[in-house]
């Protein structure tokens, strides 16, 4: 499974989705949780100079953060360089444990993952990247498909197409401007006015097909997954080899059973 790097920025945070009382805002918090999202597998160890620049936050600051991180047993340091902890799976495992929508899910998709001999998530739309938060157990012994928690940029993968079908248009074009489409295969779709083009597309079929745009040699298929009132709230989909499905065989034996698991959990979301 391709593991693609992160292409934002961990110090721009996104627009606050939650505007409170500035009385209320505890913005140490949100800085030390900024110096968290900055390691990823291309800086797993850095300085605090280097964690400085990556955040925007001085490095005086950051160097606190990190040793406060290290006291509560979220980050490791040699005295020169710091990582994160094991402990800090934690915070991703919360949600997972905590949250409806993954437990509510799972039995529907564990059962359309038997019908197709496929592995099938459920995931949801953070900021720029596909938050994969349910997978089924496939039946196969060896079996493809992003795992819980795992992180992928929207525009290479067929659930955030589908995602950001829910997105008017003019947020649809602020998203594109504020975290542009970096490519990762040759069939990474990179230019706005195509990629505007496929969502708006993928919002008049009610799902969305995406060969090749992470791997050539994966094939994504999704729909959303809608509640009571018709907002979609998370997306059911299946990564599959591309070898073995082409659009036809999707079109025929995979979207419709999605259709209907989706259409069932419509009532229970």
């Amino acid at each position: 499974m391709p593991d693609p790097k992160h292409d934002a920025a961990p110090g721009a945070a996104a627009p606050s989705r939650f505007p409170i009382d500035p009385a209320d805002l505890i913005a140490g918090l949100g800085r030390g949780l900024v110096v968290i999202e900055s390691f990823d597998d291309e800086h797993p160890r850095m300085t605090a100079a280097e964690v400085s620049m990556r955040t925007g936050i001085p490095r005086t600051a950051a160097r606190r953060y990190l040793l406060s991180l290290c006291h509560f047993g979220y980050a490791e340091t040699d005295g020169k360089r710091f990582w994160l902890a094991p402990r800090v799976l934690r915070l991703g495992q919360s949600y997972l444990d905590a949250a409806r929508l993954p437990r509510l899910v799972m039995p529907f998709i564990q059962r359309l993952s038997m019908a197709t001999g496929e592995t099938v998530n459920v995931s949801v739309l953070d900021g720029h990247e596909v938050v994969y938060v349910a997978r089924s157990n496939s039946p196969r012994v060896v079996s493809i498909g992003f795992h819980a928690g795992a992180r992928v940029p929207a525009h290479v993968v067929a659930p955030g197409t589908v995602l950001l079908a829910a997105l008017p248009d003019e947020a649809l074009q602020a998203w594109i401007a504020a975290y542009g489409l970096a490519g990762f295969s040759a069939g990474t779709v990179t230019a706005p006015e195509v990629f505007l083009a496929q969502v708006r597309a993928a919002r008049a079929q009610d799902g969305w097909i995406s060969r090749g745009a992470l791997d050539p040699g994966l094939v994504g298929v999704a729909v959303p997954l809608k509640d009571r009132r018709g907002e979609t709230k998370a997306c059911v989909g299946m990564t599959l080899q591309a070898q073995f499905w082409d659009d036809a065989q999707i079109h025929s034996k995979l979207l419709p059973a999605l259709l209907e698991t989706a259409q069932t959990l419509r009532g229970l979301i």
